[in-house]
């Protein structure tokens, strides 16, 4: 099978579906975070849980890495290798716009329900959510866009399929990729 390539905003539920549909697919997981949490342990980090981004330390990472493209080059090029394997499900911000291969699905997801979703899985203040995904989403953009002159977020051309999550939980996600992903095999 090809690589399922997932992408979408911070806290669209990539990583949990991501899961679902690798642990039916019998395939592996692996994510740009999880690359740039090794890069970050490297730096004498010590991230620990998905939450970890949205912590003082992940943040203080994520501003480090600004001043070198090199940390999400690496990463990229990590899962660009991931890719041409196939057998995997990849969660990545910019990978669909790094390759042809791949099925490429954006998963949607309105600023509201990223912040519920975040909070309930941060067991945090959901409008400190939505402070912290002002920052991620503006952060993202600024990133890629002068890193690939990605529109991150606008230009959604390189995607199979978009789904979008704000009505529908994540089982339901999980299953129109799932039948998306079996009808396109090779």
């Amino acid at each position: 099978m090809k690589a399922l390539i997932l992408s979408g905003m911070p806290a669209v539920g990539k990583t949990t579906v991501g899961r679902m549909v690798a642990e039916v697919l019998g395939l592996q997981v692996l994510g740009g975070g999880d690359v740039l949490k090794e890069m970050a342990v490297e730096e004498g980090y010590a991230p620990g849980g998905e939450d970890w981004w949205d912590t003082c330390d992940g943040m203080k990472f994520l501003q480090e890495r600004k001043l070198s493209s090199n940390f999400d080059k690496v990463v990229d090029s990590r899962l660009l290798a991931k890719v041409q394997g196939g057998n995997a499900v990849i969660t990545s911000y910019p990978l669909p716009w790094l390759t042809k291969e791949g099925i490429k699905i954006w998963l949607a997801g309105s600023v509201s329900n990223r912040a519920a979703r975040m909070a309930r899985r941060d067991h945090a203040d959901e409008q400190e959510c939505r402070k912290v995904l002002a920052v991620r989403d503006v952060e993202n953009y600024k990133l890629y866009k002068k890193l690939y002159n990605i529109e991150f977020g606008e230009d959604l051309k390189p995607f199979d399929l978009i789904v979008d999550t704000d009505s529908i939980d994540e089982s339901k996600v999980a299953a129109i990729i799932l039948h998306y992903a079996k009808n396109r095999r090779d």
